[in-house]
Formats: structure tokens, C-alpha cells, sequence
């Protein structure tokens, strides 16, 4: 009998490397994996199903740089902002690609062991996770164009000769699913010849290739040294297009759930507290998958939230959001969603597909570019060109309904935030939704990619001006959210493993029940997502009786004698028993 965690790191490479001819025998590169680590290969596993978190996580999503002060590392200007404005609302920080980079702000890293200095350094990303739990990117798919790997790899050296997934003209590539329309294969010139190297995002983005050993020893020893800096979380990026094969849409592959199991596998033996997030922006079956048997995600990004609640609130029809929540299954413990409505890129269409029809998904489009807002595109199999992200500040996003702009954006905007606060799940705020920032058609302009639009990069002085003055939309974005955010934090039935149960209360409506493990707590989410006043009646509720009910929120206590609440436009009510 092998040691046990030298066992299961076998029986995952025998699992990946099925129909791959290895040089290295399978024992020896388990033991290998293990070292870089630096585990006994007879390690006990960690306790299964173990929720690593409860109600009182609250992420934020953030670039290193954005924040910048004069004088001042970005990343160090950073840590002071979330140190003075969101200690005790926030506790994990998920930092963006920090790494040299070429592309894509960050996400075509040249060096994964290095901190951009542009940035700062190590000291200070350690020091961000000794007062946060920090979240990292492992930029696992692709690297840059034009680091030290891939110049070894024109010229045949090591490391890097071996590193990247090369593909033939030929071969039949026509299924291959991505989120890109540029050409897949970028030719290279090399000492071998010319050779065509796989580009599932950009030609600067070259996709590694993990049939060879020495590319998946390469990350787990990226893995263990960002351990080492205090990285708690890691987030998978692009994980799902992880294994390719012609012929194939080379998108959710077994292979790619395998590597996964082994990364979680080496991570919790070396740090039990750690937790594994797969970045995964596809149809909401295929993005519940990576949950596995709870052996693989503890969480995943819940991609189908933001479009449906977008579009929810755009339509004032709860339809489409409470059929998908209703169908949602139940994390098991030791799993979790992360929940998010906006982040660093737009609003994902691919995890609407099958839930919007083509032509309420062209209305939507058209209500968010009439917001401002402009749409990135992808190629899906045969070659078909389809709207992949609408790029646009949540703020503008919600300006308005399908029928156009109004005076309610603000009031839509919370209450969207009052959904996601209220769900299962851990939350997670994208920095710009925590400060209400608008379109930056300026920095869209300057650097001429989609995505810059959402992507604002603050002056710290101005935006303390604007904080420190209550009459300001900034501030008052930034008050409403934190209130919520103390409220949520401090209720049982909010824990991200809590009971959830979709609530049955028309179209204008949109509702859910939690119940705390204990089942001590019950709370009522309810939420008008339409631009007019609504009823709601309290016999459409489960509420037992003898308890004492009130609206977190408001306060206001429910009376017997009031058998009808009206609830103004998107207003939020999240009614409690204790």
C-alpha cells in the first residue's frame, strides 16, 4: 500500500494521463508533485464537507492599481484604502493578476513568481493577507506571448520547448468552443520550423499544455509559493478550457475536472483553510459540473446571477430569475456559489443561453448599449459569431428598463444588491459597484479594448473628496451598500450554506426564504423589481405564528392588523423572526 496522499495524487494522474504516452513513470511524478509541496506523501486528508466560511464573508474584487496615490506603490495604496473604508464590512480581497504582464490588463502573465513592480512587491500582497483573506489568480490556461517560456519555447530550450499546445491547420477544429473570434492558431516561426501554437483567447495569450508533466509541476510549484505570500484563495481562471483535443469542443473536458481534484487535492493537504474557485463562464449546467462530489470547487462563480438579475430588473419580470433559482441546487456543505453581479469584465451572455430567448437577449443588448454600454463577441461552434459580454458599469447598466432611462437607477442598483446579499452564497462586490462608478468611455477610448469601460482607475485624493462629502452619489452608494452589508453579516440565516427556498409571489415580486442551520432564524427576502408600487400580503408568506416579525431593513414590525405591505419601486424587505 502506498502512503495515502501519494495514492490519491496517483489515482488522479492515472485519470489525466490516461491516453497520454509519459516519459516519467506516474509514481515518480506523484512524488514529485508532492515534494513541490512540501507534504509527507503520507498526509491525512483534511475533514470533507467542512464549510470554510459563514454570513460574515464579504468579498471585494479589485485591480492592484486601482487606487493610486502620489508617491505611494499602488498595491500599498490599496491595503490603505481598504484598511480606512471597508474594515469590517470586507474580509476577502480578491486582487487581480498582479504579475508582469502583456495583455489583457494582467491576464497574459510573463512571470508568475514575480510581483509587477508597477505595482509594488511581495511584502506588500503579504501584507494585504495578513488583514484580509487574500484571493489570487491562477492564470492556469495560457501565459504571455512573450515571456522567458515561450522565447524557450522558439528555441527549443528549457524550461518552456515543451510547454504549449500545438495544433495542425488540418486538423478538424471546427467544434472548438471559445470566447473569441480572432484566428485559433497563431503560426510561430521556431527553430524546429514553423509551428502553430493554440490561442484560445488572444495570440498573446498561448495556451499552455498540460499533457506534458512538467507544465502541471510548474503550477503546483507557482501554487505553493503563493501559499507562501499568504494567498488563501485561488481562482482558477479560465479553467474550462483547460485540455484540448481536435475534433472535440475542447471546452469541459474530463481531463480538465481531473487536474482540478488534484490541485484541490495538494492545496487542502498543505493548507486546509484554503479554498479553490473555478472562473468558468459557460451555460449555468455545464458551470454546476465543477462542483464535482464536492472534490473538486469549494466554490463557483454563479455566472447566470448577473444577466438574469440584470434582466430582471430591466424587464420588472421575476420570471426567468425565479425559474433559474428553483432549479439551483443546494450546495452540499464544504461547497459554495460565489455570488457576483459585476466584476472587471461585463455581463456574461453564454450563462444565459437556454434561460433568454434570442430576442429578449437582443433587447437586452440593445437596453444596455442605449446605457452606454458596448458587447464583446465570441465564436461558437461552426464558426458562429454570438454575443459573449455586454461591457458596462453595473451603475449604467441599471439606469433605466427596456423601455429606457428613469429616474430609479439608484433604487434599481440597491436592490440588486439586496438580491445578492440575501442568497445563498458568499457575496462578492466588485470595487467600482461599492463606489457607484460610472462608464469610463475616456479609458475605453484610450485603450481601445471593450473591457476598458469597467475598469476606472481612481485617483485616491479625489475619491475621498466625494466620500467624505454625504451629498455625493459615491457616498451614497457607498453608505447604502455598507448598511446592508453589517445587517446581512449579522444574521444566522444568511450563512452560505443556509436553507433556501424560492418564494411564489407574481411577476412583479421577486422572493426567497432562508433558514439558518439551526432553524432558529427564517427571513423573507422579498423584493419589488418593478418601477411601480406593490402589494404584499402577508398570507403569502410562511410566517409561524407567535413569533414576532420585522423588515431588517426598515425596521417595521409586521402587525396583524396590516395583512398588506405596498412596497415602492425596488424596494427590498428582508423579514425576520429574530
Amino acid at each position: 500500500m502506498l502512503p495515502n496522499l501519494q495514492q490519491r495524487v496517483l489515482r488522479h494522474l492515472e485519470k489525466i494521463y490516461e491516453t497520454v504516452s509519459l516519459e516519467a513513470s506516474l509514481p515518480s511524478i506523484a512524488l514529485d508533485l508532492i515534494a513541490e509541496m512540501r507534504l509527507d506523501p503520507g498526509s491525512e486528508a483534511p475533514e470533507a464537507h467542512r464549510n470554510l466560511w459563514n454570513q460574515t464573508d464579504i468579498a471585494t474584487i479589485t485591480y492592484g492599481d486601482t487606487f493610486v496615490s502620489k508617491h505611494e506603490a499602488p498595491l500599498k495604496t490599496l491595503h490603505r484604502f481598504l484598511k480606512q473604508h471597508l474594515e469590517g464590512a470586507v474580509n476577502v480581497v480578491h486582487i487581480l493578476p498582479f504579475f508582469p504582464w502583456t495583455s489583457d490588463d494582467g491576464f497574459a502573465v510573463k512571470d508568475y513568481t514575480e510581483v509587477n513592480k508597477k505595482l509594488g512587491n511581495w511584502d506588500n500582497v503579504r501584507l494585504i493577507g495578513q488583514d484580509f483573506r487574500l484571493m489570487g489568480d491562477l492564470v492556469i490556461n495560457h501565459g504571455s506571448g512573450e515571456s522567458e517560456w515561450f522565447d524557450n519555447f522558439i528555441n527549443d530550450k528549457d524550461p518552456g520547448r515543451d510547454y504549449y499546445f500545438t495544433a495542425s491547420p488540418n486538423d478538424d477544429l471546427s467544434e472548438v468552443v471559445r470566447p473569441r473570434t480572432s484566428p485559433l492558431l497563431r503560426p510561430v516561426d521556431t527553430v524546429k520550423g514553423k509551428q502553430w501554437v493554440w490561442c484560445t483567447f488572444s495570440h498573446d495569450q498561448v495556451d499552455f499544455d498540460f499533457r506534458n508533466p512538467k507544465v502541471l509541476q510548474e503550477f503546483v510549484r507557482i501554487i505553493r509559493l503563493h501559499l507562501d505570500k499568504n494567498v488563501e484563495i485561488f481562482r482558477l481562471d479560465a479553467v474550462a478550457f483547460l485540455w484540448k483535443v481536435a475534433g472535440t469542443t475542447s471546452i469541459n473536458l474530463e481531463e480538465t475536472h481531473e487536474i482540478i481534484r488534484l490541485l484541490r487535492t495538494l492545496i487542502e493537504h498543505a493548507s486546509p483553510n484554503s479554498m479553490v474557485i473555478t472562473e468558468t463562464n459557460i451555460p449555468n449546467r455545464e458551470n454546476l459540473s465543477y462542483f464535482g462530489n464536492a472534490n473538486e470547487a469549494h466554490a463557483i462563480y454563479n455566472f447566470s446571477l448577473p444577466p438574469l438579475l440584470v434582466y430582471t430588473l430591466l424587464s420588472g419580470n421575476s420570471r426567468y430569475l425565479s425559474q433559474w433559482l428553483m432549479t439551483l441546487p443546494p450546495a452540499q456543505f464544504g461547497t459554495t456559489y460565489f455570488n457576483f453581479i459585476a466584476s472587471h469584465d461585463g455581463i456574461g451572455l453564454r450563462p444565459a443561453e437556454g434561460l433568454l430567448n434570442d430576442d429578449e437577449l437582443d433587447g437586452f443588448i440593445h437596453a444596455m448599449q442605449s446605457f452606454g454600454g458596448v458587447v464583446s463577441w465570441r465564436a461558437g461552434g461552426g464558426g458562429m459569431r454570438k454575443a459573449y459580454e455586454i461591457n458596462i458599469a453595473l451603475f449604467d447598466a441599471l439606469q433605466g428598463t427596456l423601455e429606457g432611462r428613469d429616474e430609479l437607477g439608484f433604487e434599481r442598483f440597491i436592490c440588486a444588491h439586496a438580491v445578492m446579499l440575501g442568497l445563498e452564497g458568499i457575496p462578492a462586490f466588485y470595487i467600482h459597484s461599492l463606489l457607484g462608478t460610472r462608464n469610463d468611455h475616456k479609458r475605453l477610448e484610450q485603450l481601445g479594448y471593450n473591457r476598458a469601460i469597467n475598469r476606472h482607475q481612481w485617483h485616491l485624493e479625489e475619491l475621498e473628496v466625494l466620500l467624505d462629502n454625504e451629498d455625493t452619489e459615491t457616498r451614497r452608494v457607498f453608505d447604502r451598500l455598507q448598511e446592508l452589508i453589517r445587517l446581512r453579516t449579522q444574521q444566522s440565516a444568511f450563512h452560505p450554506n443556509a436553507t433556501q427556498y424560492t418564494l411564489q409571489l407574481g411577476g412583479a415580486l421577486f422572493g426567497f426564504w432562508r433558514h439558518s442551520n439551526d432553524r432558529r432564524q427564517s427571513i423573507f427576502c422579498i423584493y419589488n423589481i418593478s418601477n411601480q408600487p406593490q402589494p404584499l400580503f402577508m398570507t403569502d408568506l410562511n410566517m409561524v405564528v407567535g413569533d414576532s416579525w420585522r423588515d431588517l431593513i426598515s425596521g417595521r414590525v409586521v402587525e396583524e392588523s396590516e395583512p398588506e405591505w405596498t412596497l415602492t419601486p425596488y424596494q427590498a424587505v428582508w423579514i425576520t423572526n429574530r
